[in-house]
């Protein structure tokens, strides 16, 4: 693998680590299963590139991104905890209207960004190649909100939070608006999403209508695999093992396609990704017989 194919993997992996912070949210925090992600993740692309094409400011085009998937995440609860519908069918139903609601706000398939000027636009006066700028810069974001994030589910709100998705009878016996803290969430894993998808479109130089199909899977991929690797004892060690779930996961990607002996070609992306997820599920389970093999030998 070539340096930038390398630094491009883990470029991509730090943005796709904002999606698993949001996955992790929605399924682990608040037990939710969220198929919203598919459709926030190209909303957030969506609107960050309109508005940016548009001659507004890419900093503020980001940050109605972020609102955007926030609403989008919110109205998915809101579904659940009002209206009564399933959790994964209100989810479902989101993404799909999310399809056509991205369409109307690009008013086309695709929106380029080629010759626009972004949030990376700056980095361009530092004399260092493109292929490590960006991802430190993207290094810092994935920092600055794995930081906030710990310190939100640290707060009262964040323990309220945590409380629902554990044993929600139990939460609202103690006085928490479970309904609340479902919406809120789902408004920040869904808005962590959109900003990726905010980054990646910029990052990418355009913003697709089916950029966001199979996101849930690698936000998934990445949480589960990251769990495997980093025993989730503690909210940072939880949290800081999506992350780096995120970037093994889009290097053992690349490793895979660019191997030449393996002979996998770009067509085989979702097959090697089938093979990681199931992996990251299946290989904790040896870990218990492993130990007690070696212990027995000792």
């Amino acid at each position: 693998m070539s340096q930038i194919a390398f630094l491009g993997a883990i470029e991509t992996g730090l943005i796709f680590a904002l999606v698993a912070f949001g996955v992790f949210i929605s399924f682990r925090v608040l037990d939710f299963p969220d198929l919203t992600v598919d459709g926030s993740f190209p909303l957030g692309a969506a609107v960050s590139a309109t508005l940016i094409v548009g001659g507004i400011n890419p900093w503020l085009a980001t940050l109605a991104a972020i609102l955007a998937g926030g609403i989008a995440g919110a109205i998915t609860a809101w579904m659940n905890v009002r209206l009564h519908i399933l959790n994964l069918l209100a989810s479902i139903l989101s993404m799909i209207a999310l399809y056509s609601i991205n369409l109307r706000i690009m008013g086309r398939p695709n929106v380029a960004l080629l010759g626009e000027n972004t949030i990376l636009t700056p980095l361009d006066s530092i004399d260092l190649p493109y292929y490590v700028t960006t991802p430190l810069a993207f290094a810092l974001i994935a920092l600055v909100v794995l930081i906030g994030l710990v310190y939100f589910l640290k707060s009262e709100t964040g323990l309220a939070m945590r409380a629902t998705g554990e044993n929600p009878r139990m939460a609202r016996a103690q006085g928490v608006s479970t309904s609340v803290m479902i919406v809120m969430g789902m408004a920040v894993s869904n808005g962590l999403v959109a900003l990726a998808g905010a980054l990646f479109a910029q990052s990418q130089g355009a913003a697709d209508v089916t950029m966001g199909v199979g996101v849930i899977v690698v936000g998934l991929a990445s949480v589960i695999g990251g769990e495997a690797l980093i025993p989730a004892r503690t909210i940072l060690l939880a949290i800081f093992a999506c992350l780096i779930g995120a970037i093994f996961y889009r290097l053992a990607i690349a490793l895979a396609l660019n191997a030449d002996f393996i002979g996998l070609q770009a067509q085989d992306l979702n097959l090697v990704t089938a093979v990681l997820v199931a992996m990251a599920i299946v290989l904790p389970r040896f870990k218990p017989s492993f130990k007690s093999s070696r212990g027995e030998k000792s």
